[in-house]
């Protein structure tokens, strides 16, 4: 039963301490409860015209309509294994399509260390490094990866896009600068989007105009030191240009960050096993002081044959990334029998590095048979795995120029020869490349078997655009 005489006292005993300010406050926030519940709400109606425009409105389809020739519809399926031979729509060809350089996937030793690792561990973690995804295999592979870098630490990310592109909004946040080669690949454009900084992109593999850029900052700076101090400042390249297969000049870009105080972050995704005696990469193999590169990444899909990536560095640098590194922090970790079988491809690179020499001998090779192409204008380095081809005679259409060299692709497979035209999300891209054929080198692949790529390749071109004429 409700004591009616004690809830008056309560309240006058709280309307006697309460200030004038408190009290005029709770009337007022009484008269809105009053006014929300029993205000009456009226519908307006529409301006004359808009229910006649409302009715005639089409919403637009979940899912737009798909053209014809979308690529989406003219998929290839591969069947079986993919090494230096692929099997694609059921045609047997030499596969100059994957990148798996150094044939690793197609090793025994590591596909049955990375069966034993899926009885012991299952398919995966399903959950982040920092919650409940890390397993002793992760550890090891991180700490294999950093004294095989000769660094004091490594860091594994899950997915080889996500690592470079984590890795530089980890560090460079609104308000810094950073110098970024034009020709970067999509991974690290994003990171760059992701940063929020202010980029200032140089002609590619160009250091004059790199420096020019410097020099013109410098003049900025001296306007207002102060705020210069404040201003951290980048330099981002790849050892080895996934859109142009040339290699980074290193040496000139380590003079340029120690004069200008920049800090230089390097993608050797491409190099990782492939440039150095020992696979380690451009550092390596421009004999660098690792010290003057402050972080290192690469992914491990390219000559590892896995999945995922890493960055390797100080201490402070990888730490660091332990925290602020959303692929590593919100992604789940890398499952634990890819990263056995990247344990397992170190072992491969620390006991047999002959496989480096004899894979650059066949990126070399390749280099001095593209010569003998009819109709194709190459582009690469020497010692790089990765070469591309573009049309000699170019087109000003480029979805025009891309349909002819896919359907160059696809009379090279039904002749036993598989290769790809580069893909690249042509509005996405801050300066989309030109259309091209990337190839990619396998070291298993012999001289024979490159020799009967490229008849095929000039067959196939010759067929398909004699008919364009």
């Amino acid at each position: 039963m409700v004591n009616t005489p004690y809830i008056i006292n309560e309240i006058y005993d709280i309307l006697q301490k309460s200030s004038p300010f408190e009290l005029t406050l709770e009337a007022l926030l009484a008269l809105g409860v009053i006014w929300i519940v029993f205000y009456k709400r009226t519908t307006k109606k529409l301006p004359i015209g808009e229910e006649d425009i409302i009715a005639q409105w089409t919403p637009e389809p979940l899912v737009a309509e798909i053209p014809q020739d979308h690529p989406a519809l003219k998929t290839k399926v591969v069947y079986g294994p993919v090494g230096k031979t692929v099997n694609v729509d059921g045609y047997e060809c030499i596969n100059l399509a994957t990148h798996n350089y150094l044939g690793l996937a197609e090793d025994e030793n590591i596909k049955q260390a990375a069966i034993k690792s899926l009885r012991k561990y299952g398919v995966g973690s399903c959950g982040p490094r920092g919650f409940y995804g890390t397993v002793d295999v992760h550890l090891e592979l991180e700490e294999r990866l950093a004294k095989f870098m000769q660094v004091e630490e490594a860091v594994v990310y899950s997915y080889a896009f996500s690592t470079i592109a984590s890795a530089i909004p980890a560090y460079a946040k609104r308000g810094d600068l950073i110098y970024v080669d034009e020709c970067v690949n999509f991974a690290i454009q994003k990171g760059l989007d992701a940063s929020r900084s202010k980029i200032f992109y140089f002609k590619h593999n160009n250091m004059d105009d790199l420096e020019r850029l410097l020099q013109k900052q410098e003049i900025e700076d001296k306007r207002n030191l102060a705020k210069a101090k404040k201003i951290r400042r980048f330099l981002v390249a790849e050892a080895i240009y996934m859109n142009t297969g040339e290699v980074c000049p290193l040496p000139r870009l380590v003079e340029l960050r120690a004069r200008y105080k920049l800090r230089l972050f390097l993608d050797e995704s491409l190099s990782f096993g492939v440039l150095g005696d020992c696979g380690r990469g451009l550092i390596e193999h421009f004999n660098v002081d690792k010290t003057e590169v402050d972080l290192v990444s690469a992914g491990l899909e390219w000559s590892a044959a896995t999945i995922g990536g890493f960055c390797a560095g100080s201490s402070f640098i990888v730490e660091h990334q332990r925290l602020s590194g959303l692929g590593y922090c919100f992604s789940a970790s890398l499952p634990p029998l890819l990263t056995q079988a990247a344990i397992s491809a170190l072992d491969c690179f620390e006991s047999n590095p002959r496989i480096f020499s004899e894979l650059r001998e066949r990126c070399e090779m390749v280099s001095t048979k593209l010569p003998l192409l009819q109709h194709f204008q190459a582009r690469g380095d020497p010692l790089s795995p990765v070469k591309h081809l573009y049309l000699k005679r170019g087109h000003d259409c480029w979805s025009q120029e891309k349909m002819i060299l896919d359907e160059i692709s696809a009379e090279c497979i039904k002749n036993g020869l598989a290769i790809v035209a580069a893909e690249y999300l042509e509005t996405m891209e801050r300066q989309c490349p030109r259309p091209s054929i990337r190839l990619t080198v396998n070291r298993l692949l012999s001289e024979n078997e490159i020799d009967d790529a490229f008849r095929i390749l000039n067959v196939a071109s010759e067929k398909i655009l004699s008919k364009k004429v």
